[in-house]
């Protein structure tokens, strides 16, 4: 059998590709195609010499020590195709390898084209003397839907063949990503008489493309590596300055560990010493894949210590281990799944008690900690998924029965989560159209039901979008249910992959279910380069072709929006009984309950409208007191974080939970900065329960920004938009009515706790603190540091202010124009002895600003302002002491185009403080990049310097601040 010329180093189960290309024929001079060709797709427009041309390419990849781009365009497999047929062309021999080992399945067009192309072998009207019709259905079997179902069935419905009819039908009762036009066309055969859809549907029904699968061993070798002590970011497993390589997952997998070869170089010397182990990816004392919601990360630990999902599919690998101290966060466990990985929680520090049972603190006073047990790097250990137990010999370390509950080992049985969900849709078709009660092959949901106990917000929500539960029963936290999506989103630097994944799974268009879906391009706004050229218009025209409203138009007839996406998110949720997935961590509404996911989760709930988790618990945030007036909304954010840790002695009682927060007044813009901020919390998600009023007018301003897409242009073929519109004015009726109220909790709901903050103690304004040089490395980078303002003494340098991003909204933007006002009038002049970048979050702000009068005062005082006719094409990478006015977009809170300089202090009012995600280090100091409220931000680089106490009170005298004032009742319902 051929393969493809690629030099597998296989090591501890790792499959690590290297091009080896010996024996490609290029018959002219090479020229380089530049970095843009290392992602571009293939057969998207007309090349007379396309071959040659991928040819070039792979030398040039060769260079980089890159095997052949995987193939995803019709042309070029066409041209394969030619070369296969005609035995005498000197490209046969590779064209076949490509053909075979280098094509992408599901919907791409090259699958279409490999399938059509299989059909005619397996008919006999083409012949290639190595692809016998036998092994044409093993490489259908490996094509994972869309154009390959589609032969299939042609092949196993059709009447001339029984013996092909035959093998058609037992490839076929192996595939789960079928959709409502396939199973249409098998039902309507079955009730036709036609003996091979029996045959597929009973076998459907009995879902043996899931029971005849090899079970999960049940001893699983592995060999630990301890990628950074504390918590691990996804940016150390796949950097946001790389995210325009996402797609090219093999180019991808070279920035692990942010492209530092010696820990790559560790990593692969232990594969070398343990090749039958799998290598353990471990954040020693901390939580493993904190931060973005990157399916990237997952990938690349994939290909760097998993398993080749399939020998036909190059770079997409499976069944990663990874652990942490704390634990998987939630956001990447979900990844974890995906892949049918293994994720433990390793619990091998603890807090240290002395003689008498108390507590031990550091010097610091926080509580000290006393290993357990080692896990340190090349420990050679084992997890036993029958007993649920990890092991040193005979020695029992750690309960990790969590990991492998019966739900994630069918993930792990299956290579993944997706085939679980297709496979129990697929199920339960077939037992409908049988006439019977669906068989019990999988592990049946836990259905959590307590007698006389009420429902927290989340519970509310999931039980009213429950989809398959027992009727008439109530459930509670740790129920699995499948529920519906109202709302889902995906952002640029994910969503190329998230297209991938939706051809992979053969979906075509978007879910019926789903009431909107949108496509961001906040991600790339700050700096339109050749990546983002090459890449995001064919995301963009794939996205809106799916059926989701772009920021960009494929057609160029609307103004690019590059607004940040949870902005947009936001203001499309318009039931705060939704529920959103989207593609980003900070997916986090103010209204309805919001998950941030990866790519592939987001694809699964554009292509069948659901998702499936066990409802999370849930931690209440209720607020007394009252803020003082020279306090920003932001303080309170932050003070809730340091006060929660306080009462809860360093225990952080929201990781992982749902934490339901009162806000009650505060409107949905507003309210947003916090329920952004639960992702710093670690919180598995976050619901703003919201007085009648407030809704009501949040609802309206949501309207009034759809509005304003629509008169953009942005609306699609399906009046999405419209729509939203629509459902919007039924849910203010609604609440007027009294025919559903706001939702709100049970009075007797039960919580995993309780906590009040309290806004009297807040005296200062609360900054959260990287601590770059805190002795403990594993305390650095949390997000839990958080320090009142006079800890800095107004002495601490600040090389650069930025105010942007989602945690901001309108009312920021107006403070920055007042405080630059009242400076002026003090001093007469405004000088900076630090850069401002300011990046509105939204077009829309910036429109309002124009039209009261404060954008007007931001250009007084600013030496730079976007300009969309001549966007930026290189980043910035030197700042002078002014005031920058950029485009809206995430601009330096992602940190994939601009940063700041190396080794800067950055005041800021974004979300990530993580190491190199904002500012990298220098070799004269470590960069840092220190989180406040806007007019700290402000003040900071006017001065150049943390203001003092005094300064700050006096600069923010008569200045409209972001306020909050707690809900004077009880915000629940029966």
């Amino acid at each position: 059998m051929l393969r493809l010329s690629l030099q597998v180093v296989r090591t501890t189960g790792c499959r690590l590709f290297a091009a080896r290309t010996q024996g490609f024929h290029t018959t002219q001079a090479l020229t380089p195609l530049g970095q843009a060709a290392l992602t571009r797709s293939f057969g998207t427009a007309a090349k007379p010499n396309i071959y040659e041309k991928y040819l070039e390419e792979i030398e040039l990849r060769k260079t980089e020590g890159l095997a052949p781009l995987p193939i995803d365009g019709a042309e070029l497999l066409n041209q394969l195709i030619v070369q296969i047929k005609d035995v005498s062309n000197v490209h046969r021999e590779e064209s076949l390898n490509f053909f075979i080992y280098n094509a992408f399945p599901g919907t791409t067009s090259a699958a279409g084209v490999k399938s059509a192309f299989l059909k005619e072998i397996i008919l006999g009207t083409s012949v290639v003397a190595e692809i016998t019709p036998t092994y044409a259905f093993e490489l259908l079997s490996h094509m994972k839907g869309g154009p390959s179902v589609d032969v299939l069935l042609d092949l196993a419905l059709g009447e001339e063949d029984a013996a092909i009819s035959q093998q058609a039908a037992d490839v076929l009762k192996t595939q789960v990503f079928l959709y409502e036009a396939d199973t249409a066309r098998l039902e309507a055969s079955f009730k036709g008489g036609n003996k091979f859809a029996k045959e597929i549907i009973e076998s459907y029904a009995q879902a043996e493309f899931f029971t005849k699968l090899p079970e999960v061993d049940e001893v699983v070798e592995v060999v630990t590596y301890v990628a950074g002590i504390g918590d691990i970011s996804t940016d150390l497993l796949s950097p946001g300055g790389d995210a325009h390589s996402r797609s090219d997952r093999e180019l991808h997998g070279k920035c692990m560990f942010e492209h530092n070869t010696e820990m790559q170089a560790e990593l692969l010397a232990l594969q070398q010493l343990h090749p039958n182990k799998s290598v353990m990816l471990i954040a020693e004392k901390g939580t493993m894949g904190v931060g973005s919601s990157r399916m990237s990360g997952v990938n690349n630990v994939a290909l760097w210590t998993g398993k080749q999902a399939s020998p036909y599919v190059p770079f997409i690998n499976i069944a990663p281990v990874v652990a942490g101290t704390n634990g998987i966060s939630p956001i990447f466990l979900t990844t974890v799944d995906v892949t049918g990985g293994i994720g433990l929680n390793l619990m091998n520090w603890q807090k240290e008690k002395d003689a008498e049972g108390n507590q031990v603190l550091d010097k610091n006073g926080d509580p000290a900690l006393e290993e357990v047990y080692s896990i340190a790097t090349g420990t050679c250990l084992t997890i036993n998924t029958k007993t649920k137990k990890l092991m040193k010999g005979t020695e029992e370390l750690s309960d990790i029965a969590a990991a492998f509950t019966k739900q994630k080992m069918e993930f792990m049985k299956a290579g993944g989560s997706y085939a679980i969900v297709f496979g129990k849709k697929l199920q339960t078709f077939a037992a409908k159209a049988l006439g019977i009660e669906i068989p019990p092959v999988y592990a049946p949901s836990q259905e959590i039901s307590i007698e006389g106990q009420g429902l927290t917000a989340v519970e509310k929500i999931f039980n009213r979008n429950a989809v398959g539960i027992t009727p008439g029963k109530m459930l509670h936290a740790g129920s699995d249910v499948r529920v519906t999506v109202n709302i889902v989103g995906s952002q640029d630097t994910t969503g190329l992959m998230t297209s991938q994944e939706l051809e992979s799974m053969a979906a075509t268009v978007i879910s019926p279910i789903v009431d909107g879906a949108y496509q961001s391009g906040c991600h790339t706004a700050s700096v339109w380069d050749i990546k983002a050229q090459e890449n995001i218009p064919r995301l963009m025209k794939f996205m809106n072709d799916f059926g989701l409203i772009t920021a960009r138009d494929p057609l160029g007839k609307y103004h690019a929006m590059t607004d940040v996406i949870h902005k947009v998110l936001n203001d499309l949720t318009i039931d705060d009984w939704a529920i959103i997935i989207g593609g980003d961590s900070h997916t986090r509404m103010s209204k309805g309950v919001a998950f941030g996911a990866d790519s592939g989760t987001v694809a699964l709930a554009l292509a069948t409208g659901e998702a499936t988790m066990p409802i999370p618990d849930s931690v209440k945030v209720t607020f007394k007191g009252e803020m003082q007036e020279y306090m920003d909304f932001r303080d309170v954010v932050h003070a809730t974080q340091a006060q929660m840790l306080e009462k809860f002695s360093g225990e952080n009682v929201f990781q992982g939970r749902i934490i339901e927060v009162h806000l009650g007044t505060l409107l949905a813009d507003k309210a947003f900065t916090f329920t952004d901020w639960t992702a710093e919390m670690k919180a598995k998600a976050s619901i703003c329960i919201s007085e009648d009023d407030t809704l009501i007018e949040s609802l309206e301003i949501a309207k009034s920004r759809i509005q304003i897409m629509i008169n953009k242009g942005m609306e699609n073929k399906g009046i999405v938009l419209q729509g939203l519109i629509d459902r919007a004015d039924d849910r203010i009726e609604e609440i007027r009515s009294g025919a559903r109220p706001p939702l709100a909790p049970s009075p007797n709901a039960k919580y995993f706790a309780e906590f009040e903050v309290d806004l009297d103690m807040i005296a200062q304004p609360m900054i959260a603190d990287p601590d770059v040089n805190n002795e403990d490395v594993s305390k650095r980078y949390t997000h839990d540091t958080i320090r009142a303002l006079d800890h800095y003494g107004g002495n601490k340098k600040v090389d650069l202010g930025f105010i942007g991003s989602c945690m901001v909204h309108k009312g920021d933007l107006q403070i920055v124009a007042q405080m630059l006002r009242n400076l002026e009038e003090v001093n007469g002049t405004v000088e900076f002895n630090a850069p401002l970048i300011v990046a509105a979050p939204t077009y829309n702000i910036v429109d309002e600003l124009k039209a009261e009068g404060d954008w007007d005062v931001l250009q007084k005082y600013s030496g730079f302002e976007f300009d969309d006719d001549v966007p930026k094409n290189t980043p910035r990478k030197e700042y002078e002491n002014m005031m920058y006015l950029e485009r809206p977009g995430c601009n330096l809170c992602m940190g994939n185009q601009e940063k700041a300089e190396k080794g800067d202090t950055v005041m800021a009012t974004s979300t990530r403080l993580f190491k190199g995600r904002v500012v990298a280090d220098s070799d004269r100091k470590k960069g840092e990049s220190l989180l406040a409220s806007t007019p700290v931000v402000v003040l900071s680089s006017v001065l150049g310097r943390t203001p003092t106490m005094e300064e700050y009170s006096r600069a923010v005298k008569g200045i409209n601040l972001t306020k909050f004032l707690p809900p004077k009742k009880k915000l629940t319902s029966s």
